[in-house]
C-alpha cells in the first residue's frame, strides 16, 4: 500500500473541482474495509508475485462515465506507481456497451486487490452521472436546469455532486453552511416567511438566500420580503405556472425550484411551466449503479 497520489492523479482530480486530500481519504476508507483483517489471501495464494496484465473497465451497459480519477487514486493507493494508464476516455464521455472505457497495464495481484473498492466507486457514481444525464436530456430546450440536493450518502456528497456534474447537471448547496435554505420549520420556529427571511439576512448578509414555501400565498410574501430564490415545494404544474406568473407580475428576480413529486415521466411538464430548477433528490439517493466489470485481457511475468 502506498500513501500517495500520483501526480497525474492529483491534477485530474483537482481539474474535476475535488480536493485530492480528501478523495485520497476516502478511498483509504474503502479500501480498509477490504483490507482489514489482513492481505487478499486468495490474490496472493493465485497470482504469481510478477505476474502482469492489461486490464480493462468496461461498461456492461450505455451511459455516462464519472469516478475515474477516483479509480486512479485506488490503484495509486494499492499499487503505487507501478501501473499504466493505457486508455482514458475521461469522465463525462458517453459510454457505449463493451467498450472500454479505462484500461491500465499493471501488476495482477495489486490490479484484483483494487479491483472491487475501484468498481464500487466508478459503478455508483457513473449511475448518478446516468441518472442525471437521462434529466438533462428530458428538459432539453426548456430553459430549465436539474440540480440536486443534500440527500447524499454520508462521506459520498463531494463525489456524488462531482458526479452530477459529470451528467450535465448542476450542484445546489453543498452543506448547510455555504447557503442558508429556509424551510418549513425554520418558519415556523421564526413565525412567518418575511420573519425568517429578514432574520437569515441579518444572521449571514453575504450567503445565497433561499426560502420554500408551500402555497401561493407564501410565495407572495417571499417575493414582497425581496427572496432572490424561492422553493415551490410539492407544487403542482398548474401551481408553478401560477409561481412564474405571480414573480413575473411583480417584476421580482426571483428565481424558482420545484421540489417533490418530480419524475421522467413528468419532469418537461414541470420545466415548461418556466420555473427555473427543477430539484431532484433521486439523482444520488435512488439512482441505480451503471454496471462496470475489470476483466485482464493479457498476463505475463
Amino acid at each position: 500500500m502506498t500513501g500517495q497520489l500520483a501526480p497525474r492523479t492529483a491534477k485530474e482530480l483537482e481539474a474535476a473541482g475535488l480536493d485530492p486530500a480528501e478523495v485520497h481519504q476516502t478511498v483509504a476508507t474503502a479500501l480498509a474495509e477490504d483490507l482489514r483483517y489482513g492481505p487478499d489471501v486468495t490474490t496472493q495464494a493465485t497470482v504469481p508475485a510478477q505476474a502482469a496484465a492489461v486490464a480493462e473497465i468496461t461498461p456492461r451497459q450505455p451511459g455516462v462515465l464519472a469516478g475515474a480519477p477516483v479509480v486512479l487514486a485506488v490503484f495509486d493507493q494499492v499499487i503505487g506507481p507501478d501501473y499504466e494508464v493505457l486508455t482514458d476516455v475521461g469522465d463525462g464521455a458517453v459510454l457505449t456497451a463493451h467498450q472500454p472505457a479505462l484500461v491500465v497495464k499493471g501488476p495482477v495481484r495489486g490490479l484484483l486487490t483494487a479491483e472491487r473498492t475501484a468498481l464500487n466507486f466508478v459503478c455508483h457514481l457513473s449511475g448518478v452521472a446516468t441518472a442525471t444525464a437521462r434529466w438533462v436530456a428530458a428538459l432539453d430546450g426548456t430553459g430549465a436546469v436539474v440540480r440536486d440536493t443534500r440527500k447524499t450518502l454520508p462521506g459520498l456528497r463531494s463525489l456524488e455532486k462531482y458526479a452530477v456534474r459529470c451528467g450535465g447537471g448542476v450542484n445546489h448547496r453543498m452543506a448547510l453552511g455555504d447557503a442558508i435554505l429556509i424551510k418549513d420549520n425554520h418558519v415556523a420556529a421564526a413565525g412567518s416567511v418575511t420573519a425568517a427571511i429578514e432574520a437569515a439576512r441579518a444572521q449571514a448578509p453575504d450567503l445565497h438566500c433561499e426560502v420554500e414555501v408551500d402555497d401561493l400565498g407564501q410565495l407572495a410574501e417571499a417575493v414582497r420580503a425581496g427572496a432572490t430564490e424561492v422553493l415551490l415545494d410539492n407544487f403542482t404544474p398548474a401551481q408553478c405556472a401560477a409561481a412564474v406568473a405571480i414573480v413575473r407580475a411583480a417584476g421580482s428576480p426571483a428565481k424558482l425550484e420545484s421540489s417533490g413529486g418530480l419524475a421522467l415521466a413528468n419532469a418537461r411538464e414541470y420545466a415548461e411551466t418556466g420555473v427555473d430548477y427543477l430539484s431532484v433528490g433521486a439523482l444520488t439517493h435512488s439512482a441505480p449503479s451503471l454496471d462496470i466489470g475489470l476483466d485482464a485481457v493479457s498476463s505475463g511475468r
